[in-house]
Protein backbone atom coordinates (compact mmCIF):
# COMPACT_ATOMS: atom_id res chain seq x y z
CA UNK A 1 0.00 0.00 0.00
CA UNK A 2 2.48 2.45 0.90
CA UNK A 3 4.60 2.29 -2.66
CA UNK A 4 0.69 1.93 -4.55
CA UNK A 5 1.11 5.23 -2.43
CA UNK A 6 4.65 6.85 -3.66
CA UNK A 7 3.48 5.77 -7.54
CA UNK A 8 0.08 7.81 -7.62
CA UNK A 9 1.26 10.76 -5.66
CA UNK A 10 4.14 10.70 -8.43
CA UNK A 11 2.55 9.96 -11.45
CA UNK A 12 -0.32 10.65 -14.14
CA UNK A 13 -3.46 9.35 -12.54
CA UNK A 14 -5.45 8.50 -15.66
CA UNK A 15 -2.23 6.50 -17.03
CA UNK A 16 -1.77 4.64 -13.82
CA UNK A 17 -5.31 3.36 -13.49
CA UNK A 18 -5.41 2.09 -17.36
CA UNK A 19 -1.95 -0.08 -16.57
CA UNK A 20 -3.54 -1.63 -13.25
CA UNK A 21 -6.58 -2.26 -15.31
CA UNK A 22 -4.24 -3.82 -17.83
CA UNK A 23 -2.55 -5.83 -15.04
CA UNK A 24 -5.95 -7.02 -14.21
CA UNK A 25 -6.53 -8.57 -17.84
CA UNK A 26 -3.50 -9.83 -16.74
CA UNK A 27 -4.38 -11.41 -13.57
CA UNK A 28 -7.52 -12.99 -14.82
CA UNK A 29 -6.07 -14.94 -17.86
CA UNK A 30 -4.08 -16.59 -15.39
CA UNK A 31 -7.30 -17.28 -12.96
CA UNK A 32 -8.83 -18.46 -16.45
CA UNK A 33 -5.68 -20.91 -17.13
CA UNK A 34 -6.22 -22.04 -13.57
CA UNK A 35 -10.13 -22.93 -13.94
CA UNK A 36 -8.85 -24.67 -17.34
CA UNK A 37 -6.22 -26.65 -16.03
CA UNK A 38 -8.12 -27.12 -12.70
CA UNK A 39 -4.70 -26.12 -11.11
CA UNK A 40 -4.99 -24.57 -7.84
CA UNK A 41 -1.40 -22.81 -7.44
CA UNK A 42 -2.34 -20.64 -10.54
CA UNK A 43 -6.25 -20.06 -9.10
CA UNK A 44 -3.80 -18.43 -5.85
CA UNK A 45 -1.46 -16.71 -8.41
CA UNK A 46 -4.69 -14.94 -9.51
CA UNK A 47 -6.13 -14.14 -6.27
CA UNK A 48 -2.81 -13.26 -4.95
CA UNK A 49 -2.62 -10.27 -8.06
CA UNK A 50 -5.81 -9.31 -7.35
CA UNK A 51 -4.78 -8.42 -3.98
CA UNK A 52 -1.69 -6.43 -5.49
CA UNK A 53 -4.53 -5.20 -8.26
CA UNK A 54 -6.43 -3.62 -5.54
CA UNK A 55 -3.67 -2.42 -3.36
CA UNK A 56 -2.96 -0.33 -6.43
CA UNK A 57 -6.12 0.89 -7.57
CA UNK A 58 -7.05 2.26 -3.85
CA UNK A 59 -5.00 5.18 -3.68
CA UNK A 60 -5.22 6.66 -7.04
CA UNK A 61 -9.26 5.71 -7.26
CA UNK A 62 -10.01 8.33 -3.92
CA UNK A 63 -6.61 10.80 -4.34
CA UNK A 64 -7.90 11.29 -8.20
CA UNK A 65 -11.89 12.33 -7.19
CA UNK A 66 -11.04 16.05 -5.59
CA UNK A 67 -9.23 16.40 -9.23
CA UNK A 68 -11.51 16.74 -10.63
CA UNK A 69 -14.79 17.15 -8.02
CA UNK A 70 -15.30 20.64 -6.48
CA UNK A 71 -15.15 20.55 -2.63
CA UNK A 72 -19.29 20.36 -2.72
CA UNK A 73 -19.14 17.47 -4.80
CA UNK A 74 -17.00 14.84 -2.72
CA UNK A 75 -19.89 13.85 -0.87
CA UNK A 76 -21.77 12.45 -4.17
CA UNK A 77 -19.04 11.23 -5.56
CA UNK A 78 -17.59 9.52 -2.72
CA UNK A 79 -21.15 8.04 -2.10
CA UNK A 80 -21.28 6.63 -6.28
CA UNK A 81 -17.76 5.09 -5.55
CA UNK A 82 -18.81 3.38 -2.29
CA UNK A 83 -22.44 2.44 -3.68
CA UNK A 84 -20.42 1.04 -6.86
CA UNK A 85 -18.29 -1.10 -4.79
CA UNK A 86 -20.81 -2.25 -2.68
CA UNK A 87 -22.93 -3.25 -5.84
CA UNK A 88 -20.19 -4.87 -7.67
CA UNK A 89 -18.86 -6.92 -4.78
CA UNK A 90 -22.87 -8.81 -4.39
CA UNK A 91 -23.01 -8.84 -8.10
CA UNK A 92 -19.74 -10.55 -8.72
CA UNK A 93 -20.74 -13.04 -5.36
CA UNK A 94 -24.12 -13.51 -7.06
CA UNK A 95 -22.91 -14.20 -10.30
CA UNK A 96 -20.02 -16.23 -9.69
CA UNK A 97 -22.04 -18.97 -6.97
CA UNK A 98 -24.45 -18.92 -10.15
CA UNK A 99 -21.68 -19.62 -12.08
CA UNK A 100 -19.95 -22.27 -10.05
CA UNK A 101 -23.46 -24.83 -9.61
CA UNK A 102 -23.37 -24.73 -13.66
CA UNK A 103 -21.43 -27.77 -15.51
CA UNK A 104 -17.72 -26.57 -16.25
CA UNK A 105 -18.36 -23.58 -14.02
CA UNK A 106 -15.40 -22.58 -13.19
CA UNK A 107 -15.29 -21.63 -17.05
CA UNK A 108 -17.55 -19.72 -17.40
CA UNK A 109 -16.20 -17.76 -14.82
CA UNK A 110 -12.99 -17.66 -16.23
CA UNK A 111 -14.59 -16.08 -18.99
CA UNK A 112 -17.06 -13.91 -16.89
CA UNK A 113 -13.72 -12.12 -14.94
CA UNK A 114 -12.27 -11.64 -18.17
CA UNK A 115 -14.90 -9.71 -20.07
CA UNK A 116 -14.99 -7.71 -16.89
CA UNK A 117 -11.68 -7.03 -17.01
CA UNK A 118 -11.16 -5.80 -20.19
CA UNK A 119 -14.66 -3.55 -19.82
CA UNK A 120 -12.97 -2.26 -16.94
CA UNK A 121 -9.85 -1.54 -19.11
CA UNK A 122 -11.99 0.07 -21.66
CA UNK A 123 -13.98 2.11 -19.35
CA UNK A 124 -10.25 3.71 -18.05
CA UNK A 125 -10.10 4.84 -21.12
CA UNK A 126 -11.97 7.70 -20.92
CA UNK A 127 -10.77 8.92 -17.66
CA UNK A 128 -9.44 12.59 -18.23
CA UNK A 129 -5.74 13.32 -17.46
CA UNK A 130 -4.79 14.04 -13.66
CA UNK A 131 -1.72 15.80 -13.26
CA UNK A 132 0.95 14.19 -10.94
CA UNK A 133 0.46 15.97 -6.94
CA UNK A 134 4.17 15.46 -6.33
CA UNK A 135 6.61 14.42 -9.76
CA UNK A 136 9.63 14.90 -7.91
CA UNK A 137 9.14 12.64 -5.68
CA UNK A 138 11.40 9.80 -5.18
CA UNK A 139 9.91 6.32 -4.60
CA UNK A 140 10.89 4.14 -1.05
CA UNK A 141 11.97 0.90 -2.53
CA UNK A 142 12.12 0.04 1.14
CA UNK A 143 8.41 -0.66 1.36
CA UNK A 144 8.64 -1.41 5.15
CA UNK A 145 10.17 1.54 5.79
CA UNK A 146 7.82 3.82 3.75
CA UNK A 147 4.83 1.67 5.32
CA UNK A 148 5.94 3.39 9.06
CA UNK A 149 6.42 6.56 7.37
CA UNK A 150 2.72 6.63 5.26
CA UNK A 151 1.58 5.70 8.88
CA UNK A 152 3.44 8.68 10.52
CA UNK A 153 1.98 11.06 7.43
CA UNK A 154 -1.83 10.01 8.62
CA UNK A 155 -0.92 11.11 12.08
CA UNK A 156 -0.07 14.85 11.12
CA UNK A 157 -3.43 16.71 10.93
CA UNK A 158 -5.84 15.33 13.77
CA UNK A 159 -8.99 15.47 11.40
CA UNK A 160 -7.45 13.21 9.18
CA UNK A 161 -6.28 10.97 11.79
CA UNK A 162 -9.95 10.79 13.29
CA UNK A 163 -11.58 10.15 9.95
CA UNK A 164 -9.14 7.28 8.88
CA UNK A 165 -10.08 6.08 12.09
CA UNK A 166 -13.34 5.93 11.98
CA UNK A 167 -13.14 4.52 8.11
CA UNK A 168 -11.08 1.72 10.42
CA UNK A 169 -13.83 0.81 12.56
CA UNK A 170 -16.83 1.09 10.01
CA UNK A 171 -14.34 -2.15 8.42
CA UNK A 172 -13.58 -3.28 11.69
CA UNK A 173 -17.46 -3.42 12.29
CA UNK A 174 -18.15 -4.84 8.68
CA UNK A 175 -15.75 -7.68 8.88
CA UNK A 176 -17.04 -8.95 12.04
CA UNK A 177 -20.73 -8.78 10.69
CA UNK A 178 -19.66 -10.07 7.65
CA UNK A 179 -17.45 -12.83 8.49
CA UNK A 180 -20.20 -14.60 10.63
CA UNK A 181 -22.79 -14.53 8.24
CA UNK A 182 -21.45 -18.28 7.17
CA UNK A 183 -21.98 -19.29 10.99
CA UNK A 184 -24.57 -17.29 11.49
CA UNK A 185 -26.78 -19.51 8.41
CA UNK A 186 -25.41 -22.67 9.33
CA UNK A 187 -25.87 -22.99 13.23
CA UNK A 188 -28.32 -20.46 14.18
CA UNK A 189 -30.70 -19.88 10.69
CA UNK A 190 -30.05 -23.81 9.20
CA UNK A 191 -30.04 -22.50 5.88
CA UNK A 192 -27.65 -22.76 2.69
CA UNK A 193 -25.19 -20.82 0.57
CA UNK A 194 -27.81 -19.16 -0.92
CA UNK A 195 -29.67 -18.20 2.60
CA UNK A 196 -25.62 -16.39 2.90
CA UNK A 197 -26.30 -14.29 -0.03
CA UNK A 198 -29.31 -13.27 0.67
CA UNK A 199 -27.76 -11.76 4.07
CA UNK A 200 -25.16 -10.25 1.91
CA UNK A 201 -27.47 -8.25 -0.79
CA UNK A 202 -29.39 -6.84 2.07
CA UNK A 203 -26.58 -5.72 3.95
CA UNK A 204 -24.65 -4.52 0.68
CA UNK A 205 -28.03 -2.82 -0.93
CA UNK A 206 -28.28 -1.08 2.40
CA UNK A 207 -24.91 0.42 2.41
CA UNK A 208 -25.20 1.12 -1.19
CA UNK A 209 -28.40 3.20 -0.46
CA UNK A 210 -27.16 4.88 2.15
CA UNK A 211 -23.85 6.05 0.45
CA UNK A 212 -26.10 7.44 -2.79
CA UNK A 213 -28.13 9.37 0.18
CA UNK A 214 -25.31 11.02 1.80
CA UNK A 215 -25.33 14.30 -0.36
CA UNK A 216 -29.44 14.24 -0.77
CA UNK A 217 -29.35 14.56 3.14
CA UNK A 218 -25.89 16.38 3.68
CA UNK A 219 -27.50 19.68 2.25
CA UNK A 220 -24.50 21.48 0.41
CA UNK A 221 -22.80 20.79 3.64
CA UNK A 222 -19.79 18.90 4.23
CA UNK A 223 -22.55 15.99 6.17
CA UNK A 224 -20.17 15.43 8.87
CA UNK A 225 -23.74 15.59 10.98
CA UNK A 226 -24.43 12.43 9.65
CA UNK A 227 -21.84 10.65 11.05
CA UNK A 228 -23.08 10.26 14.49
CA UNK A 229 -26.67 9.12 12.92
CA UNK A 230 -25.19 6.96 10.95
CA UNK A 231 -22.98 5.39 13.82
CA UNK A 232 -25.73 5.34 16.15
CA UNK A 233 -27.90 3.68 13.45
CA UNK A 234 -25.45 0.55 13.36
CA UNK A 235 -25.86 0.60 17.01
CA UNK A 236 -29.63 0.31 17.33
CA UNK A 237 -30.26 -2.00 14.52
CA UNK A 238 -26.95 -3.78 15.20
CA UNK A 239 -29.00 -4.10 18.58
CA UNK A 240 -32.18 -5.48 17.17
CA UNK A 241 -30.67 -7.88 15.04
CA UNK A 242 -29.55 -9.54 18.08
CA UNK A 243 -33.17 -9.62 19.31
CA UNK A 244 -34.50 -10.53 16.59
CA UNK A 245 -32.07 -13.88 16.30
CA UNK A 246 -33.77 -14.99 19.67
CA UNK A 247 -37.19 -15.34 17.73
CA UNK A 248 -36.80 -16.24 14.52
CA UNK A 249 -35.02 -19.20 13.06
CA UNK A 250 -35.67 -18.03 9.44
CA UNK A 251 -33.30 -15.90 6.92
CA UNK A 252 -36.57 -14.60 5.36
CA UNK A 253 -38.00 -12.87 8.52
CA UNK A 254 -38.64 -9.63 7.24
CA UNK A 255 -37.69 -8.45 10.28
CA UNK A 256 -34.00 -9.93 10.25
CA UNK A 257 -33.18 -8.57 6.35
CA UNK A 258 -34.56 -4.85 7.46
CA UNK A 259 -32.05 -4.93 10.25
CA UNK A 260 -29.46 -6.00 7.87
CA UNK A 261 -30.21 -3.31 5.54
CA UNK A 262 -30.61 -0.61 7.97
CA UNK A 263 -27.93 -1.19 9.62
CA UNK A 264 -26.05 -0.81 6.28
CA UNK A 265 -28.24 2.12 4.97
CA UNK A 266 -26.57 3.82 8.22
CA UNK A 267 -23.25 2.67 7.39
CA UNK A 268 -23.30 4.38 4.52
CA UNK A 269 -24.52 8.02 6.22
CA UNK A 270 -21.49 6.58 8.32
CA UNK A 271 -18.57 5.92 6.06
CA UNK A 272 -18.54 8.45 3.08
CA UNK A 273 -18.58 11.80 4.87
CA UNK A 274 -15.34 10.19 6.56
CA UNK A 275 -13.82 9.99 2.97
CA UNK A 276 -14.81 13.08 1.83
CA UNK A 277 -13.01 14.64 4.34
CA UNK A 278 -9.79 12.44 4.70
CA UNK A 279 -9.70 13.90 0.99
CA UNK A 280 -10.15 17.27 1.50
CA UNK A 281 -8.10 18.03 4.96
CA UNK A 282 -5.15 16.09 3.10
CA UNK A 283 -2.39 17.77 1.70
CA UNK A 284 -2.64 17.87 -1.97
CA UNK A 285 1.62 16.32 -2.61
CA UNK A 286 0.27 13.43 -0.12
CA UNK A 287 -3.11 12.83 -0.73
CA UNK A 288 -2.45 9.49 -1.98
CA UNK A 289 -0.34 8.54 0.25
CA UNK A 290 -2.59 9.66 3.24
CA UNK A 291 -5.12 6.75 1.41
CA UNK A 292 -3.25 4.23 0.96
CA UNK A 293 -2.15 4.55 4.89
CA UNK A 294 -5.52 4.38 5.06
CA UNK A 295 -5.80 1.35 3.62
CA UNK A 296 -3.13 -0.08 6.09
CA UNK A 297 -5.45 1.16 9.08
CA UNK A 298 -8.23 -0.21 7.68
CA UNK A 299 -6.53 -3.44 7.13
CA UNK A 300 -4.75 -3.71 10.42
CA UNK A 301 -8.46 -3.12 12.14
CA UNK A 302 -9.78 -6.19 10.03
CA UNK A 303 -7.43 -8.46 11.20
CA UNK A 304 -8.19 -6.93 15.14
CA UNK A 305 -11.87 -7.95 14.04
CA UNK A 306 -10.87 -11.78 12.51
CA UNK A 307 -8.99 -12.20 16.15
CA UNK A 308 -11.21 -11.13 18.14
CA UNK A 309 -14.14 -12.80 16.88
CA UNK A 310 -12.35 -16.00 16.83
CA UNK A 311 -11.31 -15.17 20.81
CA UNK A 312 -15.26 -14.73 21.50
CA UNK A 313 -16.11 -17.76 19.60
CA UNK A 314 -13.66 -19.76 21.67
CA UNK A 315 -14.80 -18.53 24.71
CA UNK A 316 -18.47 -19.83 24.03
CA UNK A 317 -20.14 -17.10 23.30
CA UNK A 318 -22.75 -17.55 20.07
CA UNK A 319 -22.57 -15.66 16.78
CA UNK A 320 -25.51 -13.67 17.83
CA UNK A 321 -23.43 -12.16 20.83
CA UNK A 322 -20.19 -11.50 18.77
CA UNK A 323 -22.53 -10.05 16.72
CA UNK A 324 -24.14 -7.65 19.94
CA UNK A 325 -20.67 -6.81 21.62
CA UNK A 326 -20.01 -5.35 18.13
CA UNK A 327 -22.81 -3.03 17.92
CA UNK A 328 -22.12 -1.80 21.96
CA UNK A 329 -18.85 -1.10 21.05
CA UNK A 330 -19.71 0.91 18.49
CA UNK A 331 -20.98 3.71 20.58
CA UNK A 332 -17.46 4.54 22.70
CA UNK A 333 -15.83 4.48 18.96
CA UNK A 334 -18.63 7.04 17.92
CA UNK A 335 -17.89 9.12 20.92
CA UNK A 336 -14.28 9.46 20.42
CA UNK A 337 -15.24 10.40 17.24
CA UNK A 338 -16.93 13.02 17.72
CA UNK A 339 -15.16 14.25 20.88
CA UNK A 340 -12.13 14.60 18.17
CA UNK A 341 -13.67 16.47 15.45
CA UNK A 342 -16.39 18.56 17.83
CA UNK A 343 -15.32 21.91 15.51
CA UNK A 344 -15.85 20.74 11.98
CA UNK A 345 -19.27 18.62 13.06
CA UNK A 346 -20.19 21.91 14.99
CA UNK A 347 -19.84 24.10 11.12
CA UNK A 348 -21.50 21.50 9.36
CA UNK A 349 -24.37 21.85 11.59
CA UNK A 350 -24.29 25.40 11.27
CA UNK A 351 -24.00 25.23 7.48
CA UNK A 352 -27.22 22.72 7.15
CA UNK A 353 -28.77 25.26 9.13
CA UNK A 354 -28.11 28.37 6.98
CA UNK A 355 -28.75 26.32 3.44
CA UNK A 356 -32.43 24.55 5.43
CA UNK A 357 -33.44 28.22 5.84
CA UNK A 358 -32.81 29.31 2.85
Amino acid sequence: SATAGQLADKLEKSSLIRFVKLFEIFAMSVGALGFYFNNVYLLFAALFMMGLHSTLFGPVKYAILPQHLAEEELLGGNGLVEMGSFVAILLGTVLGGALAGLPNGGLYAAAATLLFAISGWLVSRQIPMSPPAAPELKINPRFLQETWNTLKLTTQKPSVLWAILGISWFWLYGALVLSQFPGLVKDVLHGNAQVVTLLLTAYSIGVGIGSVLCERFARDSDGLWLVPIGGLGMTLFGVDLYFTLQHTASAYSWHLLSDLAMAGLCGGLYIVPLYALMQRDSDVESRARVIAGNNIWNALFMVIAALAATLLLQRGLSIPQVLLIGALLNLPMLALLCRHLPQTLTQAKLRFARQTAR
